[in-house]
């Protein structure tokens, strides 16, 4: 739901790496906007406030920014696009802000969620996610925040494909040419009988 999501930032005139270090220091996260016009607005914001938000929203949901440069604030709807973060600490390092325009779609790659307990698993079978994520193509208010596929019915060496995934109105597959399986039910690990240990050790040896 758009405005359900506001986050103040404010526009950066610093540029640099030793400017985004002092940002951080004092509790802020270098950023910036972009859209497919052109726009490239460098932008500022509270850690605290940055991280809460994106708790909420992570990359599906529409956050309307609240620009302010100097006196004047101004408002744009954005996708948090892309977080890059501290490989240690994890903190946020910078933030990039997808523009995005209500009527027009976006391509987006949208995580997929199993639900239930597959009949394969219950005859020993493992469950293997294959694509964690799929694309999909809608407009901005339709982004779903996940796909669930329902798994309760799958046996063992049954898949579902990328092309079987019953997806919510207003979404579809971007261009797949290849049908590719998402998820599957794999066959149970075989254990290794005496005779086939033999042969390893003996060809080791």
């Amino acid at each position: 739901m758009v405005g359900e999501f506001v986050l103040e930032v404010e526009k950066r005139e610093g540029k640099g790496k030793g400017v985004a270090r002092k940002l951080r220091a004092k509790g802020y996260v270098p950023g910036i906007f972009y859209n497919n016009k052109g726009e490239n607005i460098p932008l500022t914001v509270k850690t605290s406030q940055f991280e809460k938000m994106y708790s909420q929203v992570h990359k599906t949901k529409i956050v309307d920014l609240k620009i302010k440069n100097g006196g004047e604030e101004e408002t744009r709807h954005a996708l948090i696009w892309d977080v890059q973060r501290d490989p240690v600490k994890n903190f946020a390092l910078h933030v990039d802000f997808l523009g995005v325009d209500l009527s027009e779609e976006v391509y987006i790659e949208v995580p997929i969620v199993p639900v239930g307990k597959a009949k394969g698993e219950e005859r020993g079978g493992v469950l293997n996610v294959y694509r964690e994520i799929i694309p999909v193509v809608c407009l901005p208010t339709a982004i779903p925040e996940k796909i669930e596929i329902d798994v309760s019915e799958l046996d063992i060496n049954d898949n579902v494909h990328v092309k079987d995934i019953k997806l919510p109105e207003g979404v579809r597959l971007d261009d797949v040419e290849d049908n590719f399986a998402v998820l599957g039910v794999e066959p149970p690990e075989k254990e290794a009988t005496e005779e086939e240990e033999e042969s390893e050790e003996a060809e080791e040896a």
